[in-house]
């Protein structure tokens, strides 16, 4: 049996990522990947980017990685961009956009946000066509096969839907859960002589007392904003204040 554990959005939150990190090691599952998103948001990004070059098997590029390490200037972008260092920041850059594999016959793509771009987003109620254009190849990033599967991020929110005998499932997040306060990741077991899958969400309670007393200690933009969302589950627009 093939077994992963696929987090994401990890979000520098360095609580969630250790509390599911315990729980993966608990249940003896070696192969982690981490399907992008390990900084912005939090406070903590040098040491989750730190946990992710340790522990991760396989690695691809979040839209935060690539606004952290230069695509945008935003204060956001240039707050955890002064944490990390030059080696960080060009790991990020660097990591790649997908991953396809073969797993019982069918070939299974992870992206972050879609198969289109790091900043296009496909939403759990985007339409068919537009979920059924997820499943195609894309050379320009690097996904070259009629995908059977696609697993992804981004939107924060755990999804399992069957788009037409496509399986499209989301990890929902690690460090900054939207659909709940609970941090979520997904396990997948893969029968190694047949078709056969399973996938299983996880959902865990962390220390988020002791996240949000660093958040509010680490002098980062939009604090409050964070810690809302680590309190409620629900997203918080960030708009820039005079003296933040």
């Amino acid at each position: 049996m093939i077994r992963l554990a696929v987090l994401a959005d990890l979000h520098a939150n360095l609580e969630a990522t250790l509390a599911v990190h315990a729980d993966v090691q608990r249940r003896g599952l070696s192969e982690l990947w981490v399907l992008g998103d390990l900084v912005g948001k939090g406070p903590r990004p040098r040491e989750v980017v730190e946990w992710t070059q340790a522990y991760a098997t396989r690695v691809i590029q979040g839209n935060w990685d690539a606004r952290v390490a230069g695509a945008t200037n935003r204060p956001q972008d240039l707050w955890p961009r002064s944490r990390l260092t030059p080696g960080q920041l060009a790991y990020l850059a660097g990591l790649p956009y997908g991953i396809e594999e073969q797993f019982g016959g069918a070939w299974w793509r992870f992206v972050h946000a879609s198969s289109k771009g790091l900043f296009h987003r496909l939403y759990p109620h985007s339409s068919l066509a537009e979920q059924l254009d997820a499943y195609l190849p894309n050379p320009q990033l690097g996904l070259r096969a009629h995908a059977d599967a696609l697993v992804y991020a981004d939107v924060h929110e755990t999804l399992m839907l069957d788009v037409e005998g496509r399986p499209l499932l989301n990890t929902g997040s690690v460090g900054n859960p939207l659909d709940s306060t609970l941090p979520s990741y997904l396990i997948l077991e893969f029968d190694p002589h047949g078709p056969a899958h399973s996938a299983t969400f996880v959902r865990l309670t962390y220390n988020r007392d002791a996240e949000i007393a660093v958040a509010e200690a680490s002098g980062m933009p939009f604090t409050r904003e964070y810690v809302a969302e680590l309190l409620t589950g629900a997203y918080q627009k960030r708009r820039a204040r005079t003296g933040e």
